[in-house]
């Protein structure tokens, strides 16, 4: 079996440095357990859970697998605090955030032995997470799916190996070996994928929703800010295009009414979701309007990629679905992956002794 060592495998002790990142209402223990088995780093996606549901994600993945695996964690949460101290108490190995976590929980993680890997759209935000402790970073350029920034990953994972001393794992645009190949000769020590973990069998999302994902081609992915009010990648889609004509009143009385579903799937006060907006507001310099709008995300989210409503519901994507055209088990995508990208690395090194 191919097998490559890098800086991510021996800090978080898997096989392959292949991570697939934690997707809300797709990163659940079926498939984190399936990455994990395959030699990968699987990343339950928490933001969609409750603190119970949680715990119960962790107790069934700790039943799948006996391999590490991680959680990514919502640093605005309410109950970012008690999320923390039950990785703690679980052992879980790696805590993941997909916003800057505060230099505190970065520092409580640590003392209790958890590997902390944000994930960060900046060379600036990698280097304050870096000073914080960090023990690595995954680093998400524009080709990325859900929130991105503008700059390509060819780009920006050079630039942030350049300026930081921890391990870098490259995000956005990746789905083969071949990419694991480049993202290593860039410097970095692995890569995280979403869009291509959500087209495996053992996703959860709908079959009917898969097929949609396969059928789309490089150019049928759109930056929005109508979503939540940052830019945010999804595929084209009928609803997308009313979002991106409709007004801002009309936009914001729609998050309004996500807010109230949302509330009551996931047992929250209106206390608790105006505190977590007030912590969106300061720590990520958002305006009210972004923060109401907000609310929109994970219910527009969950109608496509739970409920099957590819009508009524956001499909966030990466650009690579463009590429993709199949739904391979996780073993078989991360094996394939690195038998592949030995092959490339074999073959560039027999071009370069030529």
């Amino acid at each position: 079996m191919t097998t490559f060592e890098t800086a991510l495998t021996r800090l978080v002790g898997v096989r392959h440095p292949v991570v697939q990142t934690g997707m809300g209402w797709v990163a659940g223990p079926r498939l984190v357990a399936a990455t994990a088995e395959a030699g990968g780093l699987g990343v339950l996606a928490s933001a969609t859970m409750t603190y119970r549901e949680l715990a119960a994600a962790i107790r069934e993945t700790r039943c799948r697998t006996s391999e590490p695996f991680g959680v990514n964690l919502r640093a605005d949460a309410v109950d970012a605090a008690d999320r923390i101290e039950l990785l703690i108490r679980e052992g879980v190995r790696v805590a993941s955030f997909a916003l800057a976590p505060k230099a505190g929980m970065i520092a409580r993680l640590k003392e209790a032995g958890v590997v902390v890997i944000p994930s960060v759209g900046a060379v600036r935000h990698a280097e304050k997470v870096a000073a914080w402790g960090a023990d690595a970073v995954i680093v998400q350029g524009g080709e990325g799916g859900g929130h991105t920034g503008s700059i390509a990953t060819t780009l920006l994972v050079p630039s942030v190996v350049d300026a930081v001393d921890i391990p870098v794992v490259a995000a956005g645009g990746f789905f083969d070996g071949r990419g694991l190949a480049a993202a290593l000769a860039y410097g970095a020590a692995g890569v995280a994928m979403g869009t291509r973990f959500l087209l495996t069998r053992e996703s959860t999302v709908p079959d009917a929703v898969k097929r949609a994902y396969l059928e789309r081609g490089l150019a049928d992915t759109v930056v929005t800010t109508r979503v939540d009010g940052r830019p945010h990648r999804v595929l084209r889609t009928e609803l997308v295009e009313r979002l991106e004509r409709s007004g801002a009143a009309r936009g914001l009385l729609h998050a309004v009414r996500n807010a109230a579903r949302f509330r009551r799937l996931t047992g929250l006060s209106w206390t608790s979701m105006a505190r977590e907006g007030l912590a969106m507001r300061r720590g990520h310099e958002l305006t009210w309007a972004q923060v109401i709008m907000a609310a929109n995300t994970p219910m527009l989210l969950r109608s496509g990629l739970v409920d099957g409503r590819t009508d009524a519901g956001v499909l966030a994507s990466g650009q690579v679905v463009g590429v993709l055209h199949d739904l391979p088990s996780c073993q078989e995508l991360i094996t394939g992956m690195v038998d592949q990208a030995r092959a490339a690395i074999d073959k560039l090194g027999a071009a370069v002794r030529a």
